[in-house]
């Protein structure tokens, strides 16, 4: 399989949610846990593995991801957050995205990709993050909605390292129609040293939740 150039995340590598989630379909599950072990590379011929209800992606001998089916994350948000409210916060959050965004040029949430899924969360007063999103029918676009999200409780915003996604665990009760109106929600799970977790859910107009994930991301070492 080759990710497509449109997908980066970080210069030069694709984005984990997406990469993620084109495993997570391969699998056909509706709940996978799929671990990043290298920056998944862009544009290359990558080799997939299947062993036992698990999957690995390779270049070359470099094992990229590994993912396996799961049971789903057992977490819910604190409340529904409306689409109003969802637009408000990400108003703002456009504005610190834009200020300190360590990758802006992330198909997902960077504030330079005209063209990506433009998802950038913003606080709500209660710990929660939100931003609206038009729903895409794939099961990688909801994984990859899913991720960004959960990096904005947990990112400094310029003021230390930058975080990349080291493992994603997420269910989808159902896949969203084309452009339906629905709204990401995030909080922080804590974390120690180098390793921060959050969570996210995606919900529909009706306040349902139609996806939620568990992720875990590591802060780079400082060079």
């Amino acid at each position: 399989m080759v990710i497509p150039a449109y997908w980066n995340g970080p210069p030069g590598s694709a984005n984990g949610g997406y990469t993620c989630g084109v495993l997570a379909r391969l699998l056909e599950t509706p709940s996978a846990e799929v671990t990043l072990r290298a920056p998944p590379p862009l544009e290359t011929a990558l080799r997939l593995e299947r062993d036992e209800g698990s999957l690995r992606l390779l270049d070359g001998e470099t094992v990229v991801a590994e993912g396996r089916g799961a049971p789903p994350p057992q977490l819910e948000p604190l409340r529904s957050v409306g689409l109003d409210e969802a637009k408000a916060a990400s108003e703002a959050g456009l504005r610190r995205w834009a200020s300190a965004h360590p990758f802006p040029t992330c198909v997902v949430c960077g504030p330079e990709r005209g063209d990506g899924m433009r998802v950038f969360p913003g606080p709500l007063e209660d710990g929660l993050f939100a931003a609206p999103w038009r729903g895409e029918p794939s099961c990688e676009h909801v994984w990859a909605a899913l991720d960004c999200p959960t990096s904005a409780p947990v990112l400094n915003y310029g003021g230390g390292p930058p975080i990349v996604l080291a493992r994603l665990h997420a269910h989808i009760e159902r896949i969203p129609a084309a452009s339906e109106e629905l709204v990401v929600v995030s909080w922080g799970l804590g974390g120690a040293g180098r390793k921060r977790e959050a969570a996210s859910a995606l919900l529909a107009a009706d306040g349902s939740i139609l996806a939620r994930a568990r992720a875990l991301w590591i802060e780079l070492r400082r060079v």
